[in-house]
């Protein structure tokens, strides 16, 4: 039986297996049922290797040794791998989940916390900033930011960054909401993102713009992260976003934007004339 490599590598990605597992076991879907010789022959996996190679796939729910003698095996059925295997990876999913909520509850987290909060009292303001690579990265740091949030939020985007920080940051902003933190945001509203509009608007006040082109946001007039690349220019993966923590320059941009906040148009009435 000839297999490409490369379909082999898939196969070995997909279902978590080594390259003796994956040749074995593709030789066994070739046959059905075969014995441990005839399948080392098709798959070219040592003799001395291919005992311990079908236990393993047969722990593994692969294949099923069938009784008798001599000892043959039996491929399970490839829908059936994979709903077992989705299964594995779920139950060691919600365990490694729950570990982490355990540790939640221990002394050692609390250590932790208390590590962090005695080291951020010795930073110097100017040393609280980073850089963030990728877009997943960058939401990540602003969920973090809107969860910390005291008083006031401002975002302000572009049209197609609405559409993608509505479906991510939705509920962010009704927790906002449930703790009264206000929250503005300014971006272009046009008929691709009318809809992502409605759904925001009961949580923060949103308002239209054609002619701000800039992606940041400033929280509880302290925190600033701020996009540096044009996202109709650059691919998510590269993506680049700056923060920091300043609250002289935070106060500044929020006196600036507090300036043209007055100036624009409610979103409301962009969705009217929309219609």
């Amino acid at each position: 039986m000839i297999v490409k490599d490369t379909f082999l590598g898939k196969l070995r990605e997909a279902f978590n297996l080594n390259i003796y597992e994956v040749k074995i076991w593709t030789a066994l879907l070739s046959r059905g049922i075969s014995n441990a010789g005839e399948l080392s022959e098709i798959s070219e996996v040592p003799r001395s290797r291919t005992y311990d190679v079908l236990e393993s796939l047969e722990k593994k729910g692969f294949v099923i040794m069938k009784l008798g003698k001599p000892i043959k095996y039996i491929a399970v059925d490839p829908e059936e791998i994979i709903k077992r295997v989705k299964r594995q990876y779920k139950d060691a999913s919600d365990n490694k989940i729950q570990k982490l909520e355990d540790v939640k509850t221990t002394s050692l987290f609390q250590e932790l916390e208390l590590l962090h909060k005695q080291g951020i009292e010795y930073i110097d303001p100017g040393e609280l900033s980073g850089c963030f690579k990728g877009r997943d990265s960058i939401y990540d740091h602003l969920n973090k930011l809107l969860t910390d949030a005291k008083k006031s939020v401002v975002i302000v985007t572009t049209s197609e960054g609405l559409k993608r920080k509505g479906e991510t940051l939705k509920k962010s902003l009704r927790k906002l909401k449930e703790r009264k933190v206000n929250v503005r945001i300014v971006a272009p509203i046009d008929k691709t993102n009318i809809d992502i509009v409605k759904e925001l608007l009961p949580y923060a006040e949103i308002r239209n713009t054609q002619r701000i082109n800039a992606r940041f946001a400033i929280v509880d007039d302290k925190d600033v992260l701020f996009m540096v690349l044009n996202d109709k220019e650059v691919h998510p993966s590269y993506d680049v976003g700056i923060w920091i923590t300043t609250p002289y320059f935070a106060s500044a941009l929020s006196s600036l934007f507090e300036g043209i906040w007055t100036k624009l148009e409610d979103s409301r009435k962009t969705l009217t004339k929309l219609k």
